[in-house]
């Protein structure tokens, strides 16, 4: 069903998440040229809230897994937040390590409370798979990063009924 792969979205209740863990490994300057993704955002349904996007080790076990952990064990994982802007097509960027795939999530927290709300928010990974109702495989929403900033896109979907997402029916201008 639909609610573990979101479930899978949320921080874990035994280990305390913040908004911030991963942002400052992940913060991209104006004066670096190294590995990073641009991702370009497709889809908002509207202009409220946040976006967030989050990179992964390219792996079943450490996709979407709780960010403590994998920083603990020196995993890569890199956070970017942004406000939604009220006008234009929003662009998110994010350093990773080195070139190297990796697998990465956004999401569009519409009330900006830091937790993902399944019948509300959007939810987007690399290569747009189609989101069925079970925690998406790590090689779904991979993306290999060169060794200079690399551009992608990704469209964001939400709940549409009881048990599926999809791109939504209106999107913000």
């Amino acid at each position: 069903m639909i609610l573990p792969t979101l479930l899978a979205l949320a921080p874990t209740a035994h280990i305390a998440s913040s908004p911030k863990l991963g942002i400052e490994e992940g913060r991209c300057r104006e004066t670096e040229s190294g590995p990073a993704f641009l991702i370009s955002v497709d889809g908002l349904k509207d202009r409220s809230g946040n976006l967030k996007l989050e990179v992964y080790p390219s792996n079943d076990s450490d996709f979407l897994a709780d960010d403590n952990i994998l920083l603990m064990a020196g995993k890569t994982f890199r956070r970017a937040l942004i406000k939604v802007p009220k006008t234009g097509r929003p662009v998110l960027c994010v350093r990773v390590p080195g070139p190297g795939t990796y697998s990465l999530v956004l999401m569009h927290d519409r009330n900006a409370n830091g937790r993902f709300n399944f019948s509300s928010d959007g939810v987007g990974f690399p290569g747009n798979p189609k989101l069925g109702l079970s925690k998406p495989k790590a090689a779904t929403a991979k993306i290999t990063a060169r060794a200079t900033p690399t551009p992608a896109s990704i469209l964001l979907n939400y709940r549409t009924g009881l048990a599926s997402f999809g791109p939504a029916k209106r999107t913000a201008p």
